[in-house]
């Protein structure tokens, strides 16, 4: 394996981890917690007031990550079908600036939002261990559910069908 190919996992790692010796992801069953990022393409979005009512994935992704351009392409159909029942995806892009994120989703076809955490404050503040992780919130801004890694539809589907 190349090392450089390794390095932003590294780095990510290091980050998220800092200083703290127990940190472990944020637990289902808690409220999510509030944020304000700035999308890609618009105004700040904040989380969870712009989104009440709505069962709103979370999910926190890099360009180099190499399972997130799949993923995030083959869950816009997911999207697509479940948007007219409350369903909100929020793609929080950790650590990279707006223009390789815009380089990287124009390549996806995809109409859910897009979000930058060019600090990785977010990304902290949800405990986020690797990339891709996402998060599920219920209509009362409560997470349900958590998938760690790569998510097919069908898995994406099973955790957000009983919410909304």
């Amino acid at each position: 394996m190349n090392p450089l190919r390794t390095l932003p996992f590294l780095l990510l790692s290091v980050l998220l981890t800092g200083c703290e010796q127990n940190v472990t992801a944020t637990k289902t069953a808690s409220p999510a917690p509030a944020f304000a990022l700035e999308r890609l393409d618009g105004p700040t979005a904040h989380f969870p007031e712009q989104y009440r009512g709505q069962v709103v994935a979370i999910r926190f992704w890099a360009d180099w990550c190499p399972y997130c351009h799949a993923e995030m392409q083959a869950l816009e159909p997911v999207y697509r079908r479940h948007r007219e029942q409350g369903l909100a995806i929020l793609a929080v892009n950790v650590l990279q600036p707006p223009e390789t994120v815009r380089t990287f989703v124009q390549g996806l076809d995809i109409s859910y939002e897009a979000l930058l955490d060019p600090q990785g404050e977010v990304t902290r503040d949800y405990r986020v261990m690797g990339l891709p992780m996402t998060f599920i919130v219920d209509r009362k801004g409560v997470i349900r559910a958590r998938i760690v890694g790569e998510s097919t539809p069908e898995v994406f589907e099973q955790a957000i069908t009983p919410w909304l």
